[in-house]
């Protein structure tokens, strides 16, 4: 199943740990939801009208409005509710969850969510926000586009505005913001348990070629970012050359950027490494959290907080 170089990159990630690691790639993701507050005034009464399914929803501590859901007859049943159509929740991986939780993002600021599609994350932001500020939602492609803008309505957001434009040169429309969000385009290794076909795409060379774009993208993003602001790079993906090496690129090119140390009460995270394969990335990067599947039960996710002084 598993591509013998992919393997042994993680033996080297992981060492001994790496059987635990490939076995729960091969395991089911939990199924999660995040209840959508600029639609929903009363929780418990969507949570309950859930119930009426014959589902158990089971509360995610550390995270607001967030349930795993148990005793679904099939998976696909999670999407063909009314209150799905409704847009009273969205269907969200716990990791998904993390970056504008660690952004977050305060309501009347500016965000740039730089790689906007399909929309999760921008609508989490919005919700954080109350609906109140302004978020830039871009993408790339049209395509991508009108799957955000569809995801933007449906689930009440008025604070946001789409942008049709490459991210590794928005900087050039002269814009400031508070609070910027780089949910990177990545090669996905972190997604295994919900799609094995991101191991048919998984290559070095597309690695590399990923990590020029993220590069790219995040520098693009810095100079976007105010003084004082906040920029968080998230990848679903735990390749150091799309992770630490990307941040570490940053660091080098702006000294005026400094990493912050994550933590989430009740949610394991392991350190950035600081070399991998001959590369130094230095000790700044243990600040950025690596997220594993067999720690939490989740997707694989990297995150870097990031401060502009």
């Amino acid at each position: 199943m598993f591509p013998n170089l992919f393997k042994a990159r993680m033996n080297k990630l992981l060492g001994k740990e790496n059987k635990v690691f490939l076995r729960y790639c091969q395991k089911p993701l939990r199924i999660t939801i995040r209840i959508n507050k600029l639609k929903v005034e009363n929780e418990n009464r969507v949570i309950e009208g859930l119930k009426r399914y014959g589902w158990k929803l089971e509360r995610i501590p550390f995270l607001e409005g967030a349930y795993e859901v148990k005793g679904l007859k099939k998976e696909e049943a999670i999407g063909n509710t009314l209150e799905f159509f409704l847009g009273y929740y969205y269907v969200q991986e716990i990791a998904s969850m993390l970056p504008p939780l660690i952004l977050n993002p305060e309501p009347g600021e500016r965000v740039l969510d730089l790689c906007a599609s399909p929309g999760s994350k921008t609508t989490q932001l919005a919700m954080i926000m109350e609906n109140k500020g302004l978020i830039i939602a871009n993408d790339v492609t049209l395509d991508r586009l009108k799957i955000l803008k569809y995801n933007l309505e449906k689930y009440g957001v008025l604070n946001a505005v789409t942008t049709l434009h490459d991210g590794r040169f928005f900087w050039k429309k002269g814009l400031e913001f508070d609070k910027i969000l780089v949910d990177a385009p990545c090669s996905c290794e972190g997604v295994i348990r919900k799609n094995y076909q991101v191991l048919s795409r998984w290559s070095i060379g597309r690695i590399k070629e990923l990590s020029r774009l993220q590069k790219g993208l995040i520098f693009s993003a810095f100079k976007c970012l105010k003084e004082g602001g906040i920029l968080v790079y998230s990848t679903c993906t735990l390749a150091p050359e799309e992770n630490e090496e990307v941040v570490s690129f940053l660091l080098e090119k702006f000294g005026n950027a400094t990493l912050e140390k994550i933590e989430i009460p009740g949610f394991k995270m392991r350190e950035g490494i600081p070399e991998w394969e001959g590369k130094r990335f230095g000790e700044e990067v243990k600040k950025c959290a690596r997220i594993y599947p067999q720690d939490n039960n989740t997707e694989a996710f990297f995150i870097a907080k990031v401060r502009k002084l």
